[in-house]
């Protein structure tokens, strides 16, 4: 019995700048966590190193041996082979055609599972977060680009080969923007964080009299994707033209992935979900008067993610505790 208890998964979440690991109970509990530095111009060999060394490290450190690890789940940006545990290819880290699995059982010889960050996240708010108790849920991850990841039936949906599930890449949008990959007016070209800051930007230089370049310190360079918001309920009219702009194109995304999974909720995550409520209400408001069917048929709320930075640790443990159930 007291086998059992000491028992964990390891959860690691693989991000350009940074590796956080965790070891992970039953209930989705982080016991312990530690975070390196990716330093991703390195070779991959010298990351999954790290990242393995460091793993049996926090165990030893819990008092753990490699037997009481059932498993280690592990997100990471890119386009993931998750049946054949490999990292096909990855911008953020530049990595192509990784066998990754393989290469961290070197150091870890248990299961190893591989997703995509963004599903890992999605799947973490599931079983622990803002979507516990749904069993089909949609999550959108608004940073430097759109993230997405679908969860049905409590488990990542992928589609039938990598690559799908890619909801940032759905269009959005007839400006005729560029999207960075490579095609024109995806949803990540106006929900991004990127795109919002941009815009932020070129509406200051257009208009310098507006608060937003009072709130940039008069430096370009300095716009956030704060800022506009700020701008907006201080009543700037820019700020909140801005502003409005981009939750229209937010909703419409959204409105798009409610009609095609009606998932039981819509979950953001990203530093712009920081504006809470003054976000997601009035993205309500426009599903629920958008939505087909919205008269006769269940509208999703959307919501804010609740795990935070730890989402990624979550998501990949569940990734050990699902398996171990197949």
């Amino acid at each position: 019995m007291l086998g059992k208890i000491n028992r964990a998964a390891v959860g690691i979440d693989l991000g350009g700048t940074a590796v956080k690991i965790g070891l992970v109970d039953a209930s989705y509990d982080i016991i312990a966590k530690i975070s390196i530095r990716t330093n991703a111009k390195r070779p991959f060999q010298e990351i999954i190193a790290d990242i393995g060394e460091t793993a049996a490290t926090l165990l030893k450190e819990n008092n753990r041996s490699i037997k009481d690890c059932i498993g280690v789940g592990i997100g990471s940006p890119g386009t993931i082979d998750s049946k054949n545990g490999m990292v096909l290819y990855s911008n953020n880290i530049q990595w192509s055609h990784v066998a990754l699995a393989d290469m961290l059982k070197q150091y870890l010889p248990v299961p190893i599972y591989v997703q995509n960050d963004a599903n890992c996240a999605a799947l973490g708010e599931v079983v622990k977060g803002a979507a516990k108790g749904c069993q089909n849920a949609i999550f959108l991850t608004l940073g430097t680009g759109v993230g997405g990841g679908i969860v049905i039936d409590g488990k990542i949906f992928e589609g039938g080969h990598a690559g799908g599930a890619e909801l940032g890449h759905i269009k959005s949008g007839s400006e005729g923007r560029r999207c960075t990959c490579g095609r024109m007016d995806c949803l990540e070209a106006y929900a991004s964080a990127t795109a919002l800051i941009q815009d932020a930007k070129n509406a200051a230089a257009q208009h310098p009299a507006s608060m937003l370049w009072e709130l940039c310190g008069h430096q370009l360079e300095q716009m956030d994707a704060k800022i506009p918001f700020d701008a907006a309920w201080a009543g700037d009219p820019c700020g909140k033209a801005l502003v409005e702009q981009y939750i229209n194109s937010l909703a419409d995304g959204i409105t798009d992935l409610a009609n095609i999974f009606r998932p039981d909720i819509v979950v953001l995550g990203g530093g712009i979900c920081a504006q809470g409520e003054k976000l997601t209400q009035p993205l309500n408001q426009y599903l629920r008067q958008n939505c087909f069917g919205n008269t006769v048929t269940y509208i999703p709320k959307v919501v804010t993610a609740q795990n935070g930075n730890q989402a990624g640790i979550i998501g990949a443990a569940a990734l050990v505790y699902q398996g171990c159930q197949q």
